[in-house]
């Protein structure tokens, strides 16, 4: 296949409020890298916040300490395509031709956290789309370290949602649920959903799922929660008569939501486990000696580990209808910026996703 040169659209953040379709050079993939030609690219909850309120974590007016990056960036953390070029040659079974998803994030592999398998954690961590140029694009260099072939059965609508998948895994593997354990999942959102997903794959727990009242919850029953319950002034008394007087012995908060992880703590057991997902918008108070008394642990988790997390999730999408559950629609790439808007005003309760080789 020959290299493509010449200019491509992309889906570039300038700041709050300005997203634009730009032609951009087709990037040139180096050593190490691959050349992929998108196919699908969606967007996320990060993206939504850096339109409402950014630049927080985009290097558009600072360098990035790992990537080098700064200024407007071609955004897209979540991207599947077809390899075009492939400096290095073929490796690890990936060849030109192959469809892969990627994982986005680039770890080092040499540092303390690289060499403890917690590669999320890299001290020279750099991710497409959020301190590098992404694939909200027709085209993105990306290190072949982040890349998984595409199974067979698992259609591109559906693999376009395995990096959000398998951060969801990842949530599910730290939450440490095991077979029997009694475990309340606060939010039904989209990495809620995420986290179900893993969670079902993972163990075979008794779930709860709340959220409020709608399709949220009726999706998740769908997707293998044990119940739902609906937001409602008695939810902390029925969350306790379902769990019993013992308690959960895993609550897991992926809302954010303020006073959320004190909830959390009224309804774990004790010596049980609080995962924190959820990013609140403001300080949270905790009881501390509550919390000491009773040895709960609280665990947090951020991204993903792609060796361990990206397969994976491919292989439940190709098995499940978790895509069909969760691709509300796929657009051509200059709807992003509409679409982007819309996620940050809550218009959108599942994923989009962007087909950059539709016109229309």
């Amino acid at each position: 296949m020959t290299t493509p040169i010449g200019t491509m659209d992309a889906v570039v953040y300038h700041g709050r409020g300005d997203v634009r379709v730009e032609r951009r050079p087709i990037p040139i993939a180096t050593e190490g890298q691959a050349l992929v030609r998108v196919l699908r690219s969606g967007i996320c909850g990060t993206d939504a916040t850096e339109w409402k309120s950014g630049p927080i974590i985009f290097p558009i007016d600072r360098v990035h300490p790992n990537s080098g990056h700064t200024g407007p960036l071609v955004i897209g953390h979540e991207f599947v395509g077809e390899i075009v070029d492939l400096p290095g040659g073929p490796v690890d079974g990936l060849g030109v031709g192959a469809h892969v998803a990627s994982g986005a994030g680039v770890s080092c592999g040499e540092c303390d956290r690289c060499r403890e398998g917690r590669t999320n954690l890299c001290a020279r961590y750099v991710t497409h789309g959020l301190n590098a140029d992404g694939g909200l694009a027709e085209y993105v260099a990306v290190e072949t370290s982040t890349l998984v072939p595409i199974p067979e059965g698992c259609s591109l609508d559906d693999a376009g949602v395995a990096q959000p998948l398998a951060v969801g895994l990842h949530a599910a593997r730290r939450a440490g649920a095991r077979d029997g354990d009694r475990v309340i999942l606060f939010g039904a959102g989209a990495i809620g959903t995420f986290i179900l997903a893993g969670l079902v794959s993972l163990v075979d727990a008794d779930i709860t799922v709340v959220d409020f009242a709608g399709e949220r919850l009726e999706r998740a029953q769908r997707l293998g929660a044990t119940r739902t319950v609906p937001v409602d002034d008695d939810l902390v008394a029925t969350l306790r008569s379902v769990v019993g007087p013992g308690g959960a012995d895993v609550v897991i908060e992926a809302t954010g939501a303020p006073g959320q992880l004190s909830v959390a703590l009224d309804l774990v057991r004790q010596g049980g486990t609080i995962l924190g997902v959820g990013l609140p918008s403001a300080h949270q108070d905790l009881d501390v000696h509550r919390l000491v008394m009773n040895e709960v642990t609280i665990v947090t988790t951020v991204a993903h580990v792609c060796a361990e997390d990206l397969a994976p999730a491919l292989e439940i999408l190709a098995s499940t209808d978790l895509g069909d559950e969760l691709v509300e629609a796929v657009f051509p790439l200059p709807e992003a910026p509409h679409q982007i808007e819309r996620l940050a005003r809550g218009e959108i309760r599942g994923k989009v996703l962007f087909d950059p080789t539709r016109s229309s």
